[in-house]
């Protein structure tokens, strides 16, 4: 069995910014989304048209829009709320994809969790519920040939406690019985997690319960936060479980950044981090067409604008070294320190004058090099 086709979105200019600092200046975010673009990766949130009263940190959308620079054959999307933010959001498409020109397929959604609705959106479950027969009869009369199915708070809320398969699944029955109803085959599922609550078994047996209870959903959506350390194991469950046959497509953000105002938990419930989740997949032999080496430049880049260090780990590490080229060298002092663990990318001036224990060079019949270099 194969692996699902993936299909990667980074939110660190949407999902990340909203919950850092308001006044990161515009030509720092215009300088980071730039560099983004570069990096090979296909789809980028932007940020989002909504109130900055509730976002201050989104205020200046309009400005980073007018000012950065696109990438041809790079998709750019934006979140929008409502008519006021789709309308704010049209005036820069293109380049940005408001919808206009993608496969139409509405979904029906709603929080498992009840306060957590009412925190994040003013608004309660049954409300979003009662939107479901709108969204119905408006796609019906749109001609819709195909629709969503989806929940977010899926697998737990930091409010009310852990849901269940069966809870997830009843909500999942009462929204594919509306589509049914109105003759449009659900062909695509959505699960979010911004209160970091996803274990990789309970992610696992979930979509193999959606996979034989309906056969024709071959489209799966998750958007995983990793305040628990779940998300990306997470993915590789989700990755394991489906097959060639299947659609996956995944979320994250740059450096793991992120998070929520209204779960209680703010920038501890970041997303899986992108470097994090390419190099895994690049690593499995799914290709994403990204340059991670380009990917960690934006994390650093982020870092210095945040004057902090990010929780991603690959932008720390460094990918494995897989040439003699790239291997470390034997004789290199101790390295102890995030910034001298940079030489992966930087080279040995970040390490020089560390501790060196050793009464002799280092020789091995492993390293052939330093047998040449000895003799």
């Amino acid at each position: 069995m194969g692996y699902p086709t993936v299909t990667y979105k980074e939110e660190g200019m949407r999902e990340g910014m909203q919950i850092e600092d308001a006044s990161i200046p515009v030509e720092d975010k215009v300088r980071l989304l730039d560099a983004l673009s570069e990096t090979g990766l296909k789809h980028i949130v932007v940020g989002s048209f909504v109130s900055p009263r509730y976002t201050p940190q989104m205020a200046e959308i309009d400005d980073v829009m007018a000012r950065f620079t696109p990438k041809p054959g790079v998709r750019y999307t934006a979140l929008a709320l409502n008519e006021r933010g789709r309308e704010r959001a049209q005036q820069y498409s293109p380049p940005l994809d408001t919808g206009e020109n993608s496969t139409y397929r509405p979904t029906l959604r709603c929080h498992m969790c009840d306060v957590f609705a009412r925190r994040n959106t003013n608004r309660s479950q049954a409300q979003e519920m009662a939107d479901w027969e709108q969204i119905v009869s408006t796609a019906k009369a749109l001609g819709a040939t195909e629709a969503g199915i989806g929940t977010n708070a899926s697998w737990g809320s930091n409010f009310v406690g852990k849901f269940s398969n069966a809870d997830r699944m009843d909500i999942f029955e009462r929204q594919h019985a509306m589509w049914d109803e109105a003759e449009i085959p659900v062909t695509a599922v959505s699960l979010g997690d911004p209160m970091s609550w996803c274990m990789p078994h309970e992610v696992k047996s979930q979509l193999m319960e959606i996979k034989s209870h309906w056969p024709d959903i071959r489209d799966f959506t998750l958007h995983l936060h990793n305040g628990r350390g779940m998300a990306l194991v997470s993915a590789y469950a989700a990755l394991e479980t489906l097959d060639e046959t299947d659609t996956l497509n995944l979320d994250g953000t740059i450096g793991g950044i992120g998070g929520c105002p209204y779960c209680g938990n703010g920038r501890a419930t970041g997303q899986m981090p992108t470097e994090d989740a390419i190099n895994m997949l690049e690593e499995m032999g799914i290709d994403t067409g990204v340059d991670i080496d380009k990917v960690i430049d934006c994390v650093w880049m982020l870092e210095d604008m945040l004057g902090r260090t990010t929780l991603g780990h690959v932008s720390k590490a460094g990918p494995r070294p897989k040439t003699i080229e790239e291997w470390y060298d034997p004789n290199a002092p101790f390295v102890e320190t995030f910034e001298e663990a940079r030489h992966f990318k930087l080279g040995p001036s970040v390490y020089e004058g560390g501790i060196y224990p050793w009464r002799e060079p280092i020789r091995s019949e492993q390293r052939p090099d330093t047998l040449e270099v000895a003799d």
